[in-house]
């Protein structure tokens, strides 16, 4: 009798093939404090010999208004599907923006990305966001307060988005401008 105790207590104990196992990482993960905007959801097609194949394709943006933010793109048959893959996608790349006295950007920039152009300028303090559709979300979860922006030739979504997300990461700081120039910052002014 011990015998089968003993076999019964070995076939418990381990795990069978079917039953899944704990996943590696840690899931009592703290949550993140990025913010998300959906830009852009579209219905794309795929024409097969069969006839059509329906998805849906996502933009969304992330930020957490302290400097962070990020762009990604996802597509899946499912709308909430694709909006998280895009998701994912965004706060894997995400870029740490420059401000100038925590509201607006160092200096004047134009961008170009396809056909749209995206032209921004730092502005006063309580002028606020004054940018419209893409810009404005990208604007706004990167953490500027202030700024003026206008936008150019096509108005497509995610080349809009993009070409403010170019823009942001190729703003130098004061710092850097400084540095480039061997000189200090007060001299600069």
């Amino acid at each position: 009798m011990n015998e089968e105790v003993k076999k019964n207590e070995k076939t418990e104990t381990k795990p069978r093939k079917f039953e899944r196992k704990k996943p590696r990482y840690n899931q009592s993960r703290p949550k993140s404090d990025l913010e998300e905007k959906v830009i852009d959801i579209r219905r794309v097609t795929k024409v097969v010999k069969g006839g059509r194949q329906f998805r849906f394709a996502a933009t969304v943006v992330v930020g957490n208004r302290k400097g962070n933010v990020g762009l990604g793109t996802g597509k899946a048959k499912e709308m909430p599907d694709a909006v998280k893959k895009a998701t994912q996608a965004a706060s894997k790349n995400l870029i740490k923006v420059e401000l100038i006295d925590n509201r607006t950007i160092s200096h004047d920039i134009i961008v170009k990305q396809g056909a749209v152009k995206v032209m921004l300028k730092p502005a006063k303090e309580g002028t606020g966001v004054k940018a419209g559709g893409p810009v404005r979300d990208v604007l706004e979860l990167a953490g500027v307060k202030d700024v003026l922006s206008k936008s150019l030739g096509s108005s497509t979504k995610v080349n809009m988005a993009r070409a403010t997300l170019i823009a942001l990461k190729s703003q130098k700081s004061p710092n850097h401008v400084a540095y480039l120039r061997d000189k200090k910052v007060e001299e600069l002014r």
